[in-house]
């Protein structure tokens, strides 16, 4: 059966009862989290709590203005400094225009140690240069042994992915936290992620507040923001050659098109081409220069969509000088032409009194209930804001919740990590620790550090398949589910290659396939179904791991419960052939029949594979199935050439149509004979006339 077509999960959402929340990054290429509150997750008596923020707490003590600052979603941004140029940061390294790691102090012997053994790392794997990688990973080891916590942080990576030394976990931990408590944000995600795995929430929950915190802030500073289209390399086990296609940004054919169809004085196309750049999206670098250009263009063609932009881009800052009053007029414009997201603007420069008279909190409030009655994302956001506070309204907990939420629906960063917080101190929500890290974590992951994906796309776009794997390995040991799945197709898509580095040299056969397998089961862990099922075969057919038909039961069983119609399938021929599960022909039964219930696709093989079994019940001692049982070892070519053929992760499916067509011509024949001998004066094979 091929691979089957994953389905969109559906979202509801009840007022009173329940509320469905998904955290939707913006790209269709990664797994939607989907959170499911219902009443009993609130709580019942929501009203004052020893640490909720009040706009009346000033003068009410020290502790009182320590969590009304804390809360305080309104401050200005003016952060201290970028945590992308963190000392462990490879982000310079790649790219040339960036600053360096120390900034512009004078580089210290650890420092030189460091940034010249990553990049000659970087460069001995785009190479594959084995000795020319043991010399760096020699490098960056001298820079960690003096205390360099970006070395540290790297020598951690290598020790846990069994790079040049033996593999060790708890060698990698001991460095990250070194790392760590040096300040090393990348690191610091590594030790998150270990807790995370371990079901920690105590500590988990912590250094992911720190860390979403951290993400949010950079996307206002940083030069290069968070990646928001995070892409697999593979749909299935095929490569995604068409999401592939549209991330090769101004190499796209698209782009090309967009771009012409611009430069000849289409508002559309302008438009189109002003978000690309404004946003990073489809491979393109964000360049908020070219998004001014194009925005203005647009709306001197009489495009508005473009002015709310922007009045954003006046009141960021970004490619022009601020101007509040300019991002004030834009955003004026565009909200008389119905663009809602523009009230939503208007509300903030109201609430801070910026290019306006005054501060004026009522008309503030007005402005953000315009945008969140017409679905605007950031409307719920700030009015959950509001009400959280007081704002200019009465605090109002279950409301400020109910607005909140209705933003985490729609993937808003800013929400994600107020309802985190929530579910973390256990106001408005009851305390759910769980709950409040896997919040964190999926706003943490949008930090600077995931640009690293940005790199590795290009390189493996380029035909740099050794410098790809690395960095998404790098991203691996951060806990990226993305990163984790590519970083483990590209091994076993290119084991024949000399991309992957093992313990003295590159890696054997058997590290490349644990190294995949590993990497595989923690995306499984995270719920990436496909994950579970390679594993599931991995097992099945004893690839890179002894052959073992119960663990094989247990990865498809998980697979399975994430509703994976190939899982359900798998599950059906083992119970139909007692392969780690009991020889059960009703179970079996029912597997593939749930396998049809969850995608039609699946009919076609299931109806052949229910043929096999009713034969198989009926005529269990026949010289028929006795044949069918007997093909893997009679045809081992057949089933090799089908596996790296036709089907080259391997199935038990394609056994199983096999064995069902010879059971039809087997059939057929029969029936052509019996036909014959009833009708003597036609000839073989005819039909009656």
């Amino acid at each position: 059966m091929a691979r089957v077509i994953r389905r969109p999960l559906l979202l509801l959402a009840a007022v009173s009862v329940a509320i469905v929340v998904s955290l939707v990054r913006p790209a269709a290429a990664v797994r939607p989290f989907v959170l499911v509150l219902s009443v009993d997750d609130f709580l019942k008596d929501s009203s004052a709590h020893p640490s909720l923020p009040s706009a009346d707490s000033a003068g009410a003590g020290a502790d009182a203005d320590a969590d009304a600052d804390e809360w305080d979603d309104f401050a200005d941004d003016s952060p201290a400094a970028d945590p992308l140029l963190s000392p462990s940061s490879w982000v310079p390294l790649l790219d040339p225009t960036s600053s360096p790691p120390s900034g512009d102090e004078p580089d210290s012997p650890a420092d030189s140690l460091f940034v010249a053994g990553a990049r000659a790392m970087l460069s001995a794997a785009s190479e594959g240069d084995e000795v020319a990688f043991v010399t760096a990973a020699a490098q960056i080891e001298a820079a960690a042994t003096a205390g360099h916590p970006g070395a540290q942080s790297a020598l951690a990576f290598l020790s846990g992915a069994g790079m040049t030394r033996p593999a060790s976990r708890s060698r990698a931990f001991l460095l990250h936290k070194f790392a760590a408590d040096a300040g090393d944000l990348q690191s610091k995600m590594a030790i998150a992620y270990s807790y995370f795995r371990q079901e920690m929430y105590e500590e988990a929950v912590t250094l992911y507040a720190e860390l979403a915190e951290a993400a949010l802030t950079s996307s206002l500073i940083s030069k290069e923001p968070p990646v928001i289209e995070p892409i697999r390399l593979h749909s299935g086990t095929e490569e995604n050659k068409e999401a592939l296609r549209k991330s090769r940004g101004e190499d796209d054919e698209d782009f090309q098109i967009t771009e012409y169809q611009a430069q000849r004085g289409n508002s559309a196309a302008m438009y189109k081409l002003g978000l690309l750049y404004y946003y990073g999206l489809r491979g393109l670098r964000r360049d908020y220069v070219k998004a001014f250009h194009w925005f203005s263009k647009a709306v001197e063609k009489g495009d508005t969509r473009a002015m709310e932009l922007l009045g954003e881009i006046y009141a960021r800052g970004a490619g022009v000088e601020k101007n509040y009053t300019e991002a004030y007029k834009w955003l004026t414009l565009a909200a008389k032409q119905q663009h809602y997201s523009a009230y939503n603007g208007l509300g903030y420069l109201y609430v801070k009194g910026y290019g306006v008279e005054k501060k004026n909190l009522t008309k503030a409030r007005e402005y953000f209930k315009l945008a969140a009655d017409n679905k605007e994302a950031g409307g719920h956001y700030n009015l959950g804001v509001l009400y959280l506070k007081g704002i200019g309204v009465k605090r109002d907990i279950m409301e400020a919740c109910n607005h909140l939420l209705q933003a985490v629906n729609a993937g808003q960063p800013k929400a994600i990590y107020q309802v985190a917080k929530l579910f973390q101190k256990g106001i408005g929500l009851k305390k759910n620790l769980h709950m409040a890290t896997m919040l964190y974590k999926s706003v943490a992951e949008r930090g600077p550090w995931s640009s690293l994906s940005r790199w590795a796309l290009e390189s493996y776009l380029k035909g740099d398949v050794g410098r790809a794997l690395l960095l998404y390995s790098r991203m691996a040991d951060l806990g990226y589910e993305v990163a984790q799945s590519n970083a483990a197709w590209i091994l076993d898509r290119y084991g024949d290659q000399s991309i992957c580095m093992g313990e003295s040299g590159f890696c054997t056969d058997m590290e490349r396939h644990l190294r995949s397998h590993a990497l595989w089961w923690q995306a499984s862990e995270q719920g990436n179904e496909h994950a579970a099922l390679l594993i599931g075969d991995a097992y099945y057919y004893g690839r890179g791991v002894a052959r073992d038909y119960e663990r094989a039961a247990e990865a498809y069983m998980h697979a399975q419960s994430q509703s994976n119609a190939q899982a359900m399938f798998n599950l059906g021929y083992m119970h139909e052939h007692g392969h780690g599960l009991p020889l059960d022909f009703h179970l079996a039964k029912r597997y593939y029949d749930q396998a049809v219930a969850v995608d039609s696709a699946a009919k076609l093989p299931v109806m052949l594979a229910l043929t096999s079994l009713w034969l198989r019940k009926n005529y269990a001692d026949s010289f028929l199935v006795r044949f069918i049982d007997s093909l893997p070892e009679i045809y081992p070519v057949v089933e090799e050439w089908v596996e790296d053929v036709l089907l080259d992760e391997g199935n038990a499916t394609i056994l199983t149509l096999f064995a069902c067509l010879v059971t039809v011509l087997y059939l057929r024949e029969r029936q052509r004979r019996q036909v014959a001998a009833a009708n003597p004066q036609q000839p073989d094979g005819g039909a009656p006339m």
